[in-house]
C-alpha cells in the first residue's frame, strides 16, 4: 500500500507539473500580445493627449496676449489670427481623422504643418488601394500635394 501511495503522488505531481508548463506558456503568449496591443493604443492616445496639451498652452498664449492691455493692437491681431488658424487646423485634423476611420481603419492620428501632412493608421502594413483611399481623403479635404502627403502605417 505504501508504494502504491508513493506512485499516485508522485503520478499527480507530474500531471501538476505539466499543467503547471502549460498554464505558463499559454500566459505568457497571451501577456506578449496584450502588451503589444497597449502599446499602439497608448501611441495614439498618447500623441492624441501631447497635442492637445499643447495646442490649450498655445490657445492660453495667445488668449493672454489678447486680453493682456499692453498688448499693441498689431500684437493682438496676429495672435488673433494664430489662434483661430490653429482652431482651423484643430478642425480639420479631426475631419480627416474621422473620414480615415470611416473607411474601416481602426484609429488613426494626423498632423497638419504648413503644406505637409503626416498620417500614422493603426494597421500591420498598408496596401496600394488603402493608401489611395488615405492619400484621396487628405488631398480633397486638405488640398494638400501629394507629394506633401506621409502616411506611416503603425501596429
Amino acid at each position: 500500500m505504501k508504494k502504491r501511495t508513493k506512485i499516485i503522488i508522485l503520478s499527480l505531481m507530474i500531471v501538476l507539473l505539466g499543467v503547471t508548463g502549460y498554464l505558463n506558456i499559454v500566459l505568457n503568449n497571451t501577456t506578449k500580445q496584450t502588451s503589444t496591443n497597449v502599446t499602439t493604443t497608448s501611441y495614439f492616445t498618447s500623441y492624441r493627449n501631447d497635442r492637445s496639451s499643447t495646442r490649450n498652452q498655445e490657445i492660453l498664449y495667445y488668449d493672454a496676449i489678447i486680453d493682456s492691455d499692453s498688448s499693441s493692437q498689431e500684437a493682438v491681431k496676429s495672435a488673433q489670427d494664430a489662434k483661430m488658424s490653429l482652431i482651423a487646423t484643430m478642425e480639420k485634423e479631426l475631419a480627416v481623422e474621422g473620414l480615415i476611420k470611416f473607411q474601416g481603419f481602426s484609429d488613426c492620428v494626423i498632423s497638419i504643418k504648413d503644406s505637409k501632412v503626416n498620417v500614422v493608421v493603426k494597421c500591420a502594413s498598408l496596401t496600394e488601394n488603402e493608401v489611395a483611399q488615405i492619400s484621396t481623403i487628405v488631398r480633397e479635404q486638405l488640398g494638400t500635394e501629394l507629394k506633401n502627403i506621409v502616411i506611416i502605417p503603425a501596429e
